[in-house]
């Protein structure tokens, strides 16, 4: 006796993306169900749209809130380099592939919550600058004042790749009072001499045994006349090194809080962090 179909729904469709490791295709989830026809499942996907607003309704209720809270910012590129006719599909650059690959950008946010080591997706948005004419970096602020003013989340910093290190976002996260670590890319300009000397790349800094414990003040070039962070050398293997960045600074830093490799916030007056 042949089984009777049942509708897809979206609980049955995320239910196999979750269990699935590898495979997510259409076809692939039609050959592993006797419920659901192909033509079922692409009927449903033709039709159904989850939005960004859905993850987080979905998923609120579950977050551990914590005045010590991260945002974390990133994007990704979903590979689609055998695919032609696929709307968002477009050749951009993806981290993974180190390189140009055909695929749709994702641009993803994260809540953390260091103090019991959890973390929750809460927010995306898809990269289709021809339907939206929004860039990544349009994207990524977004969701950072929609955690702040909308869901009202408690965030202690923003963390972010190289990519979304840019002047008008690390000023913007400064004038909401947050703090953000980011990367700095090798010939980023930037003086550490108080205007006396030449900008230099960042990463031909002389450095201090001092310095290279509690991180060295400096101004990056096209920022405001007065604007000063504080860069940190951080070496991640025998043949890496990365600048990290706090526009907030003390003089000691929690070195198990470092989790990304750079840091920023102006103020000097912001809660001591706890040791935990």
């Amino acid at each position: 006796m042949i089984p009777k179909k049942e509708r897809v729904t979206r609980l049955t469709y995320c239910q196999y993306l979750l269990v699935s490791q590898i495979n997510y295709t259409l076809t692939n989830y039609a050959d592993h169900t006797e419920k659901f026809s192909h033509d079922m499942a692409n009927r449903y996907l033709a039709e159904d749209e989850v939005r960004p607003r859905l993850v987080w309704e979905n998923i609120k209720d579950q977050v551990i809130r914590t005045p010590y809270g991260f945002l974390v910012f990133d994007d990704t590129v979903i590979d689609k380099n055998f695919s032609h006719d696929i709307e968002l599909v477009r050749n951009q650059y993806s981290g993974n592939a180190h390189g140009i690959i055909k695929g749709i950008g994702v641009v993803t946010c994260v809540y953390v919550n260091p103090q019991i080591d959890q973390f929750w997706i809460i927010d995306y948005r898809i990269y289709d600058p021809d339907g939206d004419g929004k860039t990544k970096l349009d994207h990524m602020q977004d969701m950072l004042l929609n955690c702040v003013y909308q869901k009202s989340l408690d965030i202690w910093a923003v963390l972010m790749d190289t990519w979304y290190a840019t002047k008008e976002i690390m000023l913007q996260v400064e004038e909401i009072g947050k703090i953000y670590y980011c990367p700095l890319k090798d010939n980023r300009q930037v003086d550490d001499s108080g205007g006396s000397k030449l900008y230099q790349r960042v990463d031909s800094l002389e450095w201090t045994e001092a310095e290279l414990q509690q991180g060295k003040i400096i101004k990056i070039k096209g920022f405001p006349a007065e604007h000063k962070v504080k860069v940190f050398r951080v070496v991640l293997s025998t043949q890496r090194t990365t600048m990290s960045l706090q526009t907030r600074w003390r003089k000691t830093m929690w070195r198990s809080y470092m989790i990304c490799a750079a840091f920023a916030g102006r103020s000097s007056n912001f809660t001591e962090k706890p040791s935990s």
